[in-house]
């Protein structure tokens, strides 16, 4: 399907009695025919939350609360390291995860009450973090927006991750919030070619659509960086240098990168993505991935999971860091964001320590 990254329907792993869902002929036989049709209907399902904000203490991220208004994603990135978690919904991580999404349009009524708790402590929010929070999808529902309007009345600091253009039209939010030193964002961008863009990223933003969302972030005094992630073995990684040059061209700041992750039934998916697009580099693919990984597609280890081991890792950190130094990129600091200008609306400021 032209814009959707995979066809398969693999059972989720909690569910192992359950067969795969087939894909029916009917809507589905050849990718290269213009006669079917582009793409499943996408299905949204509300979920009124519980909580909204979620914690972690993962040493490997640079943040410990984060919101996530979407679970699922109709951007359809085939490396998404969230599908394996649409199996805790009893939905599969491949097209379920594309077509399947769940909204929360409760999340900014249920973030007022969180922050109103006397026993909140308040850090930066990263948003979006799980699935991007400026898919299409918040086209129409504007949970995401919602959200920001709520973080903005409490001077709460946030930080973005997205490749959705849509960010654009909350700039007005944006800007203001950044003028108080309360809001970074980091564009992720991950090739500058159209072609594996569509393949790989089929409902998302073109390379040129995100570099102008830096450039458009930048100027209205947004603090705004990029994420080379995955780094993909003998798919864009010859691409490093080039990236990190328009992306600081555009006025990014701020860069990292993280190698290809493939925990659960994201291994399979991505493996039919890789032959079915890349059949010749499939298994050189494979085979540098299992390098990286201690002879396993995957390690989840705390300090290993987000970059790999040994010495292609090592080439990859070294060419991205003396580019991105040459470009006077901030390679290890998250942009500094205020935490002393916490309010409650109506209410007493809340000490901090």
């Amino acid at each position: 399907m032209k814009t959707r990254a995979t066809a398969l329907n693999p059972h989720n792993r909690f569910q192992p009695i359950v067969t795969d869902r087939e894909v029916d002929p009917d809507w589905y036989n050849d990718p290269e025919d213009d006669l079917n049709p582009d793409t499943l209907a996408t299905e949204v399902i509300q979920e009124t939350a519980r909580s909204i904000i979620s914690r972690n203490t993962s040493p490997d991220v640079p943040f410990d609360q984060s919101i996530n208004p979407y679970r699922g994603c109709e951007h359809a990135c085939i490396y998404c390291f969230a599908r394996p978690t649409h199996a805790y919904w009893d939905m599969s991580p491949g097209l379920d995860f594309e077509t399947r999404l769940i909204a929360k349009p409760n999340a900014a009524a249920q973030l007022r009450e969180e922050l109103d708790k006397p026993g909140y402590r308040v850090s930066p929010i990263a948003l979006g973090v799980n699935t991007d929070a400026y898919q299409p999808l918040e086209r129409d529902q504007k949970i995401t927006r919602q959200v920001l309007e709520v973080l903005a009345e409490y001077h709460h600091p946030v930080s973005i991750i997205t490749k959705g253009a849509l960010i654009l039209r909350d700039l007005d939010l944006l800007a203001d919030m950044a003028s108080e030193g309360l809001c970074s964002v980091r564009i992720s961008l991950t090739s500058l070619s159209n072609d594996l863009k569509r393949r790989m990223e089929p409902r998302t933003a073109a390379p040129a659509t995100r570099l102008k969302m830096i450039r458009q972030l930048s100027a209205a005094g947004i603090p705004t960086g990029i994420i080379l992630g995955p780094v993909i073995p003998f798919i864009n990684d010859h691409e490093i240098e080039s990236i990190l040059e328009a992306a600081a061209g555009a006025g990014a700041t701020r860069a990292n990168w993280i190698m290809l992750r493939l925990p659960h039934e994201l291994d399979e998916l991505f493996q039919d993505w890789l032959h079915r697009h890349f059949p010749q580099r499939a298994e050189h693919v494979m085979n540098r991935m299992r390098d990286l990984r201690g002879g396993k597609s995957y390690d989840a280890t705390f300090g290993r999971r987000m970059t790999g081991t040994g010495p292609y890792s090592d080439l990859i950190r070294q060419r991205f860091t003396k580019k991105a130094r040459r470009l006077g990129l901030n390679l290890h600091e998250e942009e500094p964001l205020r935490t002393d200008l916490f309010r409650r609306p109506g209410g007493e400021q809340m000490p901090l320590w």
